[in-house]
């Protein structure tokens, strides 16, 4: 009886139709590319949500670190603003207001020492006071090398020069 196939019955069944002995093919194609599917998207996922952070890597240290802490917030709280701040702070290059802040403070610091007469020294004075002192052991040519070394702004005094001075010279 199950060797006789019934006549309105199609002679070929197609695929997605089970077999008698339980195996379903379409069932296990479509779960085989759910997984990969997932795993895909997810891999696609993470590569996109690193996309600042990939960017800003051209930028500074502190620039990086901003924008990988922006990154890491909005991955973890689902806000998008986060990731959308990220990608515009990557995007643009931050001043740099560090060093002439920096360059000003020390140009500030050499005109107050200037100006507090014998109390403060400037580096430079140091610097030639200790040369001058090393030289008292030396003999005379290597006196000229190290006055060779040392720059002509450095052995003249720091002080203001007077109006008479500037006619002068």
């Amino acid at each position: 009886m199950a060797d006789q196939v019934h006549e309105l019955a199609p002679h070929h069944l197609p695929i997605f139709v089970p077999s008698a002995d339980g195996s379903d093919p379409l069932m296990t194609i479509m779960l085989t590319a759910l997984i990969l599917g997932v795993v895909l998207l997810g891999t696609f996922y993470l590569h996109l949500h690193s996309l600042p952070e990939r960017l800003a890597h051209k930028h500074g240290r502190m620039q990086f670190e901003l924008v990988a802490v922006l990154g890491l917030l909005a991955l973890f709280t689902h806000n998008n603003i986060f990731w959308v701040a990220a990608l515009l702070l990557a995007f643009i290059q931050l001043p740099d207001f560090a060093t002439p802040i920096g360059t000003i403070a020390n140009s500030l610091d050499r005109i107050a020492n200037r100006y507090d007469g014998a109390e403060h020294q400037s580096s430079v004075e140091q610097e030639v006071e200790i040369e001058v002192e090393t030289t008292e052991e030396r003999s005379p040519s290597e006196i000229s090398v190290v006055a060779e070394a040392v720059p002509e702004s450095a052995t003249s005094a720091d002080a203001p020069k007077t109006a008479a001075e500037n006619k002068d010279g």
